[in-house]
């Protein structure tokens, strides 16, 4: 069985399902994924996840603000409020947050206020934070270690190994998108495979970074199991072991306090 740890229900292409988006988590039921995380990119994702998420017992989601949203959305985003927001029982963490200075460089000041406070609230509610990091890897280890968060994700990793042994140190866990499998990702896979085996997890990210082999189409939450399989290529596992461990990591990790 596997977990899809972080994937966007709310943005995926739900055209081979006639719009229903019962039926696309249907289809990653059908090919094993017993688990899906739902995350949020604004703050008012958390309505129609919490819709969804009622029907789906597999299904949890995350509160909270992308780094790439307006300062206005981010401002919004205050302690108080997504400790509130967090006190829903289907919500399994607080995200996504971090920091992001490839996308946007405009606000970076609130960027890493709205950062800060996430962690602040993932400490108060004791769910883990899941943090996005792009061109700011340095600044995003430095806030982690700053607010002392503990009990989170770098999820879609794709920095070094000095990234990741940092935020390892931290208690973190790394995530692992479909990039893994790209042909052009040696570099990650070699970082990858110094890895705890007790700290990955895998996503699919969806609607992005489909894997092999159906990179550049719209991904979705039944493709899982292909980053599996990349790890397990990595590791030298068996696909089925590289499932039960992730699936086991991810219950670990929310039942961490």
């Amino acid at each position: 069985m596997f977990v899809d740890t972080h994937c966007h229900l709310t943005l995926l292409d739900l055209s081979p399902y006639d719009g229903d988006i019962d039926l696309a988590i249907q289809a990653a039921k059908d090919v094993g994924v017993s688990k899906m995380m739902s995350i949020s990119v604004n703050l008012d994702d958390h309505i129609e996840l919490s819709r969804i998420a009622i029907r789906h017992p597999e299904l949890g989601y995350s509160v909270g603000v992308h780094p790439c949203e307006d300062a206005t959305v981010m401002a919004r985003a205050t302690t108080e409020y997504l400790v509130e927001l967090a006190q829903a029982e289907k919500v399994w963490a607080l995200g996504e947050t971090g920091l992001d200075y490839f996308h946007s460089t405009d606000f970076i000041a609130e960027q890493k206020e709205c950062f800060a406070r996430h962690i602040q609230a993932s400490k108060i509610v004791k769910k883990p934070v899941v943090v996005h990091t792009r061109s700011a890897k340095h600044d995003t280890v430095d806030i982690i270690r700053a607010e002392g968060s503990e009990h989170g994700i770098l999820h879609c990793f794709t920095e070094d190994w000095e990234t990741a042994k940092a935020v390892l140190d931290c208690g973190y866990y790394i995530s692992f998108s479909g990039i893994v499998s790209f042909k052009n990702a040696q570099d990650l896979r070699d970082v990858a495979k110094q890895v705890p085996l007790d700290r990955i997890l895998i996503e699919t990210d969806s609607p992005y970074l489909a894997p092999v082999p159906y990179r550049g189409k719209s991904n979705e939450p039944k493709y899982v199991p292909y980053v599996a399989k990349a790890l397990s290529d990595v590791y030298d596992k068996p696909l089925e072991e590289i499932a039960f461990i992730t699936t086991q990591n991810f219950e670990n990790l929310l039942n961490s306090k």
